[in-house]
């Protein structure tokens, strides 16, 4: 396993990021803990979750799950990096209970302790916001997250899904605080989703934010979706059989798996291996549902692109250029 800084920190991460939301809904906890068992094996120390992952009614059983396995012992907490969100509304019985949900201060403190309740721990190394609020002033939110930080409760922030200009707003009120701001950025962004490298990515670079791609594989679009249904395996399913719908993104998706074809390589980790190569890249989340799901993606650390196929890549799935030169003259 390769290794880097996250952001400016000096917290060392893996470069691949081990993505829990299928525990639980998909993935039963003995698999669960068989999967992580199997990513620190492999080096893979960067563990992401969320306090709303189990969704519905079960909301925190994500959580619960990698509690359950901490407390196994034999160093497991102490070799993870332990990052969760917090954002969704977490009122009991799937009921939406006020004060239970985005940044405010009583909602970070609550949501803090409830979390590492089920997680069986007494710290979060990176506690992000799982959304903007566009409610709660900045100033806020960093007086919160301070009061946790001096608790020993967490040790640095991150945001997901936050917009580059958010991202400025956050760090330069962190700054005006004497604070460090935010340390990491999930955005969205894979091959055939480059809108991030417009503004959010600039950002994060600009503000030393390490960047964590969620959905590398573009809910499984870039995973060799057409070669999986030619061959009689599992069809495309929500938001890609949704997108294959369009003939041309059918025909754009066919040319990205042609192409990897005529060079020996499996699509997947080939959208990984691509998203290693971009600049402000700390490492992708990865989501697996089996063990044999990890080790692909484990493959692609090692997988080194060629500059013909990196070239075939940008030909397919072209980014939208810098801004504001993308949309300006």
């Amino acid at each position: 396993m390769k290794y880097t800084q996250l952001g400016r920190t000096g917290l060392k991460v893996s470069r691949l990021v081990l993505g829990t939301m299928n525990f639980g809904p998909q993935t039963d906890e003995a698999t669960s803990h068989t999967i992580m068992d199997a990513a620190h094996a492999a080096g893979v120390n960067y563990f992401d979750t969320a306090n709303v992952y189990g969704w519905g009614e079960n909301k925190g059983r994500t959580e619960e799950i990698l509690g359950t396995w901490f407390a196994q012992g034999g160093g497991r907490r102490d070799k993870t990096v332990l990052a969760t969100k917090v954002y969704g509304n977490m009122g009991a019985g799937g009921e939406v209970w006020p004060n239970h949900d985005k940044l405010s201060a009583v909602n970070i403190r609550r949501a803090v302790d409830a979390s590492l309740k089920r997680l069986q721990t007494d710290y979060i190394d990176v506690y992000q916001f799982h959304h903007v609020d566009r409610k709660t002033p900045f100033e806020e939110i960093w007086q919160a997250v301070e009061v946790l930080i001096q608790q020993g409760k967490i040790l640095y922030a991150g945001s997901s899904n936050f917009p580059g200009y958010k991202i400025a707003q956050a760090n330069e009120a962190a700054a005006r605080a004497g604070r460090l701001g935010l340390v990491s950025e999930q955005c969205l962004y894979n091959l055939a989703e480059r809108r991030a490298e417009m503004e959010v990515i600039p950002a994060a670079e600009e503000y030393g934010l390490g960047v964590i791609p969620w959905s590398p594989l573009h809910g499984g679009l870039l995973g060799g979706v057409i070669r999986k249904e030619s061959e009689g395996g599992r069809r495309a399913s929500g938001r890609s059989a949704d997108a294959l719908a369009n003939t041309a993104v059918r025909e754009q998706v066919q040319a990205y798996e042609d192409l990897l074809a005529k060079h020996g390589l499996e699509p997947g980790e080939a959208a990984l291996a691509w998203l290693l190569t971009r600049p402000g890249v700390t490492g992708p989340i990865v989501g697996p549902r089996t063990a044999d799901q990890l080790a692909s993606a484990l493959r692609a650390v090692e997988l080194e692109l060629s500059a013909e196929v990196l070239d075939g890549l940008e030909g397919i799935f072209p980014g939208p250029g810098p801004s504001p030169e993308a949309f300006a003259w």
